[in-house]
């Protein structure tokens, strides 16, 4: 009895309803089935680059891929009998699967970064917080392995980009310079080699300079071994010794500490932790290791050469006139865009605002060089 009494009292808890099964609609399918297509996709690229990779980055690579099949499956179970075919992942996923297959990891990583910051998990109410959470920690660990792959190709990658770019820029300026003084199609085509030749010299002898001075400068702050030698003859009670280890930085306690072992004081390391060896070089770190200065030299002549060789080339084929200048400013635009995109690329930023931006810069240095040429050219007339 009492428990009917109970059940009949109006202020008993209700029980929780049972949540009802609503059935997503037309857009909600077809959403659903493209996050599904793209996170298929993006698993299929982190595993292809893992089968590139070993040791800790091919770990990490594995474990995005694992992290992208979770979310298959909550998409999977939102579209249950909807699933359908497997449907096309996305243009972008496309194109990373592509870099994935065919190319080196740097661009496809720095492709991915840029992916995983413009996730729509987080105005999407379909998404849980975990995937939102995911994405955004996916984009921190993508950054992280892509830096890894720019930071191994940064020093060759700057001189060629930048020396091609100084190259299509400075050749392409004076070609339209020139032309538009009114001087012939030859003396153009001389100009160019000219500028060509002269912009390579002084690209590489200036880096040749740069490599061998700093490589100097290195060797001059570099610990010599006089410690060693001169330490017997000091005067223990005048130890200049530790004015040395002062000088380079170690604190008073651990100068007077390494010069009592370097005259012999001490037998044995007393206290280890000030037996630091600045005369021994450490190992370089790979961002400040410093190459061949020929080696730096002959770069840095052939990218400059390379890109300036391109305004010059409708004159080389005899073309004359503005066809000429034309084809040799659509050539350099071509050039600009492309290095531009790679810059974009591998900096995890839009490809196509980064090539209109090098396309604007050396397009606008052409232009006021023309100018600059009209304008010289009506004086001399």
């Amino acid at each position: 009895m009492q428990k009917h009494q109970e059940s009949n009292n109006p202020s008993s808890p209700a029980p929780d309803p049972q949540p009802q099964k609503t059935t997503p609609s037309s857009a909600d399918i077809k959403r659903w089935r493209q996050y599904l297509a793209d996170e298929r996709a993006e698993a299929a690229v982190y595993r292809e680059l893992a089968q590139r990779r070993d040791g800790e980055e091919r770990q990490i690579l594995l474990a995005l891929a694992e992290a992208e099949g979770r979310h298959e499956a909550h998409w999977l179970k939102l579209l249950g009998e909807h699933a359908g075919m497997p449907k096309a992942a996305s243009g972008r996923s496309r194109l990373l699967g592509f870099l994935a297959r065919h190319f080196g990891s740097v661009f496809v990583l720095a492709l991915a970064q840029r992916a995983e910051g413009r996730s729509p998990y987080g105005t999407d109410p379909s998404a849980t917080p975990a995937m939102v959470a995911d994405e955004q920690i996916h984009e921190e660990v993508v950054r992280g392995l892509a830096t890894r792959g720019r930071n191994r190709l940064s020093g060759t990658f700057r001189a060629a980009v930048f020396g091609a770019n100084d190259g299509l820029v400075s050749n392409l300026s004076l070609v339209m310079g020139m032309a538009a003084t009114g001087v012939s199609s030859a003396v153009v085509l001389m100009s160019g080699v000219a500028g060509l030749l002269a912009g390579a010299l002084s690209m590489g002898a200036g880096e040749y300079v740069s490599v061998r001075s700093q490589r100097e400068l290195l060797n001059a702050t570099l610990p010599t071994q006089a410690t060693l030698t001169a330490a017997p003859s000091l005067d223990v009670e005048h130890n200049e010794l530790v004015l040395v280890y002062l000088a380079r930085g170690m604190t008073r306690e651990a100068a007077e500490h390494r010069a009592a072992e370097r005259m012999g004081l001490f037998s044995c390391d007393c206290d280890p932790s000030l037996s630091l060896q600045p005369e021994k070089e450490q190992p370089a770190d790979d961002h400040e290791t410093v190459g061949s200065a020929w080696g730096a030299a002959m770069s840095s002549f052939c990218f400059f050469a390379s890109g300036a060789i391109v305004p010059i080339i409708p004159f080389i084929f005899g073309m004359t006139g503005w066809a000429a200048l034309i084809v040799a400013g659509a050539l350099v635009g071509v050039a600009l865009l492309a290095t531009g995109a790679v810059v974009g690329l591998l900096s995890g930023t839009s490809p196509l605002s980064r090539g209109l931006r090098q396309l604007a810069i050396g397009i606008g240095a052409a232009a006021a060089t023309y100018g600059l040429g009209l304008l010289f050219g009506a004086v001399i007339v």
